[in-house]
């Protein structure tokens, strides 16, 4: 009986240490792909989540910076002159080749000048009326209202 016993005990060490050669085969291949992840830096998986957020952190305020410039620069292109229309027509009877013209030079709200270059037989005269956001101080001539129009629909 005594024999019995020792190679039950002989065969329950010799399951053990095959359990444990398997557990630490096992351990090799997670501590191997925790280095394949982390690199030859000795830090643990929680350095480096802990690092990774540091650097998702930094894309964030970085995304925040650049949206932010974005913005700035949407409002100052919205502020420049961007829409244009030129209206040619004849300010008075038997004048022809349509010498006079309106010049409408706006922003995106509908700001800025309208000039106007009248010509006659002998004379010319400019006229500049400004706009802001679409109301002029000066009421508008049709062709100047027309060139207005035209800036508007202009991209």
């Amino acid at each position: 009986m005594a024999g019995w016993i020792a190679i039950a005990a002989a065969a329950a060490a010799v399951l053990g240490l095959a359990i444990a050669l398997a557990l630490h085969l096992r351990l090799r291949r997670v501590r191997a792909a925790q280095l394949t992840l982390l690199g030859s830096g000795g830090s643990d998986l929680l350095d480096f989540a802990v690092s990774l957020q540091g650097l998702i952190d930094g894309v964030h305020r970085t995304i925040d910076d650049v949206a932010a410039a974005l913005a700035r620069v949407e409002r100052r292109v919205d502020a420049t002159v961007s829409r244009l229309a030129v209206v040619r027509y004849d300010a008075y009877e038997n004048t022809g080749g349509h010498q006079s013209a309106s010049v409408a030079l706006l922003d995106a709200s509908r700001s800025g000048v309208v000039l106007s270059a009248i010509q006659g037989r002998d004379y010319a005269r400019i006229y500049v009326k400004e706009l802001d956001e679409g109301r002029a101080a000066i009421s508008l001539s049709p062709e100047e209202q027309e060139a207005v129009e035209r800036a508007m629909k202009s991209q």
